[in-house]
This record gives structure tokens, C-alpha cells and sequence, in this order.
């Protein structure tokens, strides 16, 4: 991992809490703790335990991305245009909530929604920011006040999610065990969680990576670079693969001049 492509991670769509400062710094807040990354600190990060989880510096991508090369010339393009990408080990709740601010949305506006979010139900976190809201928090919040932060038709379904998670009716550490067709049938009962929503909250925020979250881009990509084939191909790294062609076919539209399709938010 290299500090100089580490936007391939922070700024693919995987995460909304980071951004990049004039002087080339990346800051962030995960986990309640705040983290500014420059050139002369990131060689240290694999000493602090939560940061090494949380940038999965522990798993060989580099074998992960020779597998994939072999698999088929069209992978293996995708995968050196932007090889330094890695799934990072987010909060599930974060990761669920935020996926479904998501919809209908980009990635811009997702950042600003969830930074007023963050702001206003947030506490504070550990070296400046805000930590990402609990959910009793969020819960607890008027659907008007959600509204009035940009959360729009999504305020009902943040509060409900909300609730869910507060009563212990969703179970993350559940959703870690279950086989991957049961954990998304349980996300998908909550409201306004649709296939695509529920897999960015397994492959995202339970690391479940072999969860294919599937938007208008990724369909076009799948129909114009792997025809016939389905995520099931890639293997038990699919979401890893996932990244790859996503990230390499957002900036590659003229792969796609032949689709009618628009430009969609990165999961809905």
C-alpha cells in the first residue's frame, strides 16, 4: 500500500469520512477516532492495531490481484489501472446507514450528508471531528430534523434501520455467520434496502467479500467485459473484483458509449 495512491481506496465510493486536504494530507474519522495521513506518518500505520484492521493491511492483495490477472485480460486491465485499491473494514452500521443515504444520490452530495449527520447526532471524536451517530441516536431523531440535514425520503428508512440495530433486532454479528443469500434476505427486509444497498453494507461494513453489490455501472460492466458471466466467476474475492472493475469503468465511459444508460450513484 502506497501513501501516494491511497485515494484508490479513500475516494472509490467504498467511504464518505475521508477527505483531501490542500496540502495533499488525507484526514478521516473511523471507530470514533480521528486520523490525518501524510507522506512522513504513513509508514506507521500498520503499528496502530485499529488502523491496520480498518486499511486490511494484513491481507495479501497482492496475491489477490496475480489470481485475478490470470483470470482474464479484461480483469487484469481493470485491476492495474488502479491496484493499489483495498476494501476497508468499516462499522457495519456505518456502512448500512450511509449506503442508504446512497441512493438516488453521488458521491459528493452522500459526503456532505453524512458530514451534517455526523455533526449534528454525532459525538465528539477522539483528536477533532465526529464519530459517526449511534444508532439509539438516530433513532431517537425527528424525521423532520433528518429532512432538514438533506436525508430526504431516506429520513424514514435511517430511523427504522436505526431502531433495528438499537433493539438488537439486527444482529451484525449474525449477519458475519450467516451464509450470504440469509444475511442479505435480512438486510433487505429493512425498508428501503434493496439487493444492491444490502451487499455494500456486507461487503463494506461486515467485510463479507464475497458480497457483489451490483449498480447501473457495475451492470454495464459485467454486460460489456464479462458477458455471460455472473459475480459467482470471481471467485470468493468478488467484492474485491468488484472494486477493481467498478473503479476502471466510472473512468472509462467511452468503454460504454454503445449503453443508454445514465450515470447512477455508486449504490442504491
Amino acid at each position: 500500500m502506497d501513501f501516494a495512491a491511497l485515494g484508490q481506496t479513500l475516494a472509490c465510493g467504498q467511504c464518505f469520512r475521508w477527505r483531501k486536504t490542500p496540502d495533499g494530507a488525507w484526514e478521516g474519522v473511523a471507530g470514533g477516532r480521528f486520523l490525518r495521513l501524510t507522506e512522513k506518518s504513513f509508514p506507521r500505520l500498520p503499528e496502530d492495531p485499529f488502523w491496520a484492521r480498518y486499511f486490511d493491511l494484513g491481507r495479501d492483495y497482492g496475491a489477490i490481484r496475480a489470481r485475478f490477472c490470470r483470470m482474464d485480460p479484461a480483469l487484469a486491465r481493470a485491476v492495474r489501472y488502479a491496484p493499489d485499491i483495498r476494501i476497508l473494514n468499516q462499522d457495519p452500521w456505518e456502512a448500512l446507514c450511509s449506503f442508504i443515504l446512497s441512493q438516488c444520490n453521488n458521491i459528493r452530495r452522500i459526503r456532505g450528508m453524512v458530514a451534517r449527520l455526523c455533526a449534528a447526532y454525532g459525538e465528539p471524536a477522539r483528536g477533532g471531528g465526529h464519530a459517526f451517530p449511534a444508532p439509539r441516536a438516530l433513532a431517537a431523531a425527528g424525521e423532520s430534523d433528518l429532512r432538514a440535514l438533506g436525508c430526504g425520503f431516506r429520513a424514514p428508512y435511517v430511523r427504522e434501520a436505526a431502531r433495528r440495530v438499537a433493539c438488537g433486532e439486527l444482529d451484525f454479528a449474525l449477519l458475519r455467520r450467516l451464509p450470504l443469500p440469509q444475511a442479505r434476505a435480512r438486510l433487505t427486509a429493512l425498508p428501503g434496502v434493496g439487493p444492491k444497498v444490502a451487499d455494500c453494507a456486507l461487503l463494506y461494513g461486515l467485510h463479507r467479500l464475497d458480497a457483489f453489490p451490483a449498480d447501473v455501472w457495475m451492470k454495464r460492466a459485467m454486460r460489456t467485459l464479462f458477458p455471460g458471466r455472473d459475480p459467482a466467476w470471481f471467485g470468493p474475492y468478488a467484492g474485491v473484483a468488484q472494486q477493481y472493475v467498478f473503479h476502471y469503468s466510472r473512468n472509462h465511459p467511452e468503454l460504454f458509449r454503445r449503453e443508454n444508460a445514465g450515470a447512477g450513484a455508486r449504490c442504491s
